[in-house]
């Protein structure tokens, strides 16, 4: 026999059916201060997540990490910028010689003002004429071929204008393509410089709970336990002994200018002569000995030479990393000059203390 459903009115009397919680009182009550600790937590931090206590080896291999980072910021910062002071340069001139174009169009039209004003004194002003003093270049290139019917000197001279309108048509085309370009670079830039700003600002807050016996054995490490780190031109060797190891006198000058640089800082962007970032630092010292190096570390790889680890030769170029981020200027003996990271000068390194990943010699 089928049920009967019950009458609406005795429905909504109903009251609601009690859920069970799964526990007991007092775990009601535990669940409730956890969710009281949570809040209190927000409030008080922010968010409901404390910073992991790291151990100071800890924070070294992460501030390693954050300082690899932005230097793999750093170099694609310095290829954007190489990138935008071309299309920079490349701007400006198209824009000086539309100026130019322009100084001559004034006086090529001025010239035939002049044969205008003498035809209109004795018979009137020639139809050609007419046109190419006219202040609408589209209606005078639709009726340059009236231009026939002047003197050859008239025809000359309308030809002429007509070769300046279009050549600064076409300077202005050009410089609208290069115009977009900058701005698209100058973009590029503010995003990795965003991104080294961020990554140097983290590594700085990790830094800082560190002891300062710590942060200074971080920035350091070789101090007092001989000249793998060394950071002034009379500690480790005298550049004259590599300079006379280079295979020839560019490479040389390259040497004993990095040996120069020992103990300047260290920042990212800078090319000298009084901060240096590592591509910085290579770039200006084969600049002293005459040789333009590209200015990122992923260019300057190929801008000599390949040579095996086993062949190297004061004044190679040295890179490390998987992704060819940073590099130095090979001295000898197994070791570079190369300017590490923020916080740590241009100095005397060992070539294994990094990822290889290989040597180029320029000259």
């Amino acid at each position: 026999m089928a049920a009967h459903p019950e009458p609406p009115q005795h429905r909504k009397h109903r009251k609601p059916r009690q859920r069970s919680l799964n526990g007991s009182a007092a775990g009601r009550t535990a669940a409730g201060f956890v969710l009281a600790g949570a809040a209190t937590a927000t409030v008080l931090g922010g968010t409901g997540h404390a910073e992991p206590r790291l151990s100071p080896a800890q924070i070294r291999t992460e501030v390693d990490r954050l300082h690899r980072e932005a230097e793999e910021a750093t170099e694609r910062y310095n290829g954007a910028k190489e990138q935008a002071d071309k299309a920079r340069s490349s701007l400006d001139a198209l824009r000086d010689e539309a100026a130019r174009r322009t100084e001559r169009l004034a006086a090529t039209r001025n010239a035939l003002g002049s044969v205008a004003t003498a035809q209109y004194r004795h018979r009137g002003l020639d139809p050609a004429l007419q046109l190419a003093l006219s202040t609408d270049p589209d209606a005078y290139l639709e009726g340059a071929a009236l231009a026939e019917r002047a003197g050859t000197r008239q025809a000359d001279a309308i030809a002429a204008v007509r070769r300046e309108l279009a050549g600064i048509a076409q300077l202005r085309a050009e410089s609208g393509g290069h115009l977009r370009e900058l701005e698209a670079r100058q973009a590029e830039l503010r995003r990795h410089k965003a991104m080294v700003q961020q990554k140097l600002a983290a590594a700085e807050r990790l830094l800082g709970r560190l002891s300062a016996p710590e942060r200074a054995r971080y920035e350091n490490p070789g101090a007092g336990a001989g000249t793998d780190t060394d950071s002034g031109p009379t500690a480790g060797n005298p550049p004259p002994t590599h300079a006379r190891q280079a295979p020839n006198a560019r490479a040389a000058q390259a040497v004993s200018y990095a040996y120069g640089a020992l103990g300047k800082p260290y920042v990212w962007g800078a090319t000298g002569p009084s901060a240096f970032d590592c591509s910085g630092l290579t770039q200006a010292a084969w600049r002293s000995a005459g040789v333009a190096l590209p200015r990122t570390t992923y260019t300057q790889i190929n801008a000599g030479q390949r040579v095996p680890r086993s062949a190297l030769a004061p004044g190679d170029l040295v890179f490390f990393y998987s992704g060819v981020s940073h590099v130095g200027l090979y001295i000898g003996d197994g070791k570079m000059i190369h300017a590490p990271r923020p916080g740590a000068p241009v100095r005397i390194a060992p070539i294994d203390e990094m990822p290889w990943a290989g040597a180029t010699r320029v000259a």
